[in-house]
């Protein structure tokens, strides 16, 4: 037991290292970056749905559903993300990145249930070009993003409600590079805007569910996070550079300038869901989520052509299983999932705002022993608009999990 435990803890510490771009967005390079997906492959096949809650699998939206627990359960997963960018000039480039998206664990202990892990919370990753009438030319490069590492723990109260609270640690770096290359010049100017985030959240979960019928079955769930802070530490780097035909850049002067330090404020999000279903045969719901986008503001630089607004989200999704505990048919047991998702992100350049729509699907396959299984799921959308002279983004996200069942608690009979 306690070895299990030691290489848990020391898989998920030594992964907190793993801060990845995982996207190539251009509109990464606002506020904190690009909102990552907080769910499971689970959930993002469901067009991110997250109001189910069972005793097997881990929901990562909800700390109320650790409550439910009934199997110590462990969840990896990764996503490929690839990426079409057209402008209204009609143009298009195509980027891809992969990542690991999540690790977790979660621990059940009678009505309390425990769990831990890693993953992220927002991703920088963007590259262009922009070329000025004087023949000058502007290359922009953004990396980093932000994670958080979680301690949560959730408590069934009765047959039909469960409550959890997710205490969060929120750490990354966020670099934004800009470099101004003149060909009359022998060499170019480079500046480099740095900021190390990190701060605490907290998340608090409800989960409740009742019985309509002798089959049909009530699920809801809400869930809050408090507006919370994230320290910024800041620094600026000015520098005459020389770029070579390999992309490396030779520093022949650098000087860094003092720039303050500040907090940001990171606003509140609240989300409200309910569904109907019968009990591992199938189930439908939506989702609803409110963040209050219009207090955030921006690093340690800001854009005049930049607005934040009020942020919203719409979630409908569902899955049905054929026979979950068929004997003679494979394909009756698997797990098959789909969803469909709007989103208003609550940013707003040059008067348009930049919106996201996306439909998913996917299932679940057993593998092994008890109720393991591995998750495949497939992600189309869009995001923003060739108006006003942004871009328009067409995703296409695969997602591999693996959600793995173990009893480390047993109770041992001595004759």
């Amino acid at each position: 037991m306690i070895k299990k435990i030691l290489v848990v803890i020391l898989v998920i510490v030594t992964s907190v290292s793993y801060a990845q771009e995982g996207t190539s967005s251009p509109y990464s390079f606002y506020g904190i970056g690009l909102q990552k997906f907080k769910g499971t492959v689970e959930n993002r096949s469901m067009g991110g749905l997250g109001i189910l809650t069972d005793s097997i699998h881990l929901n990562l939206q909800n700390p109320a559903s650790y409550g439910e627990l009934k199997l110590t359960t462990y969840t990896l997963g990764a996503n490929y993300n690839g990426l079409n960018l057209d402008n209204a000039a009609g143009e298009d480039s195509y980027k891809d990145n992969a990542s690991l998206d999540y690790l977790a664990i979660g621990i059940p202990a009678g009505k309390f249930g425990f769990g831990f892990g890693v993953l992220p919370v927002s991703s920088v990753g963007y590259q262009t070009n922009s070329f000025n009438d004087d023949g000058s030319e502007n290359q922009f490069l953004g990396t980093g993003g932000l994670n958080k590492v979680f301690v949560a723990a959730g408590f069934k109260v009765n047959e039909n409600l469960s409550v959890g609270l997710d205490i969060n640690y929120n750490f990354g770096n966020i670099e934004n590079k800009a470099i101004l290359k003149r060909s009359e010049l022998e060499f170019d100017t480079r500046e480099i805007n740095s900021s190390d985030l990190s701060g605490v959240s907290l998340s608090f979960g409800i989960a409740y569910k009742k019985m309509l019928t002798e089959k049909l079955e009530l699920t809801t769930s809400l869930v809050s996070t408090p507006s919370f802070k994230l320290k910024s530490e800041n620094s600026l780097e000015l520098a005459t550079v020389q770029v070579l035909t390999n992309g490396a850049e030779l520093v022949v002067e650098r000087q860094d300038i003092a720039v303050e330090d500040r907090d940001l404020d990171l606003p509140a999000e609240v989300k409200v869901g309910a569904g109907i279903g019968e009990s591992k045969k199938w189930f439908v719901g939506a989702e609803y989520t409110y963040f209050d986008a219009s207090k955030f503001d921006n690093r340690s630089f800001t854009s005049d052509n930049v607005v934040y607004e009020n942020a919203s989200k719409v979630k409908l999704g569902g899955y049905y299983i054929p026979k979950y505990n068929s004997l003679t048919s494979y394909l009756n047991r698997i797990v098959y999932r789909a969803g469909l998702r709007y989103e208003e992100t609550g940013l707003n350049i040059n008067g348009q705002a930049i919106n996201e729509f996306g439909i998913s699907f996917g299932v679940g396959l057993p593998v092994g022993n008890l109720f393991s299984n591995a998750n495949v799921g497939f992600e189309f959308g869009t995001r923003g608009t060739t108006n006003a002279g942004l871009v328009k983004e067409e995703f296409f996200n695969l997602s591999l999990s693996l959600s793995l069942n173990d009893r480390w608690f047993r109770k041992v009979k001595f004759n």
